[in-house]
């Protein structure tokens, strides 16, 4: 039985396309990306007040332990690994598309930034980093004085 996946009428995602394409040919050829192991890159929402920095990304079936934050020369660096679940016996795997692997992402932060008042939650799977700004980066309101 082959299993097919749903795309609804109108999407188009061109890197699944090529690979759909190329993968029918050379379905054996190392570069296929989506289907390394260690391949996978974590989503990330990168927002920011009027006081802080925020970086938040996803990563979902994993600990706290799983994931280290390191922040050198004004780069924030989140490193990790999802470990890979054992196969089951008796169980026939007819798709597998969940990542997992070691994965890094690095994000140059601006000079604005006090790497000395950095916060890091971790919860439901996401890991939010929460970097404070600098006094002078938040800005001062200036009174006019009436003459």
């Amino acid at each position: 039985m082959a299993l097919v996946q749903w795309r609804p009428r109108g999407s188009l995602d061109v890197r699944d396309e090529i690979n759909r394409v190329f993968g029918s040919f050379l379905p054996d050829f190392p570069w296929r990306g989506d289907e390394l192991e260690g391949a996978w890159v974590p989503k990330v929402d990168i927002s920011e007040t009027n006081g802080d920095l925020i970086v938040a990304a996803d990563l979902p079936g994993l600990n706290r332990e799983d994931v280290s934050i390191r922040i050198e020369n004004n780069v924030l660096t989140l490193k990790g690994e999802k470990k890979h679940e054992e196969e089951k016996e008796g169980t026939n795997y007819y798709r597998v598309e969940r990542c997992c692997g070691k994965f890094t992402r690095s994000f140059a932060l601006p000079n604005t930034v006090d790497a000395n008042k950095v916060k890091a939650t971790f919860k439901d799977g996401v890991l939010t980093v929460t970097l404070a700004k600098t006094e002078v980066a938040k800005g001062k309101e200036i009174p006019i004085a009436v003459e």
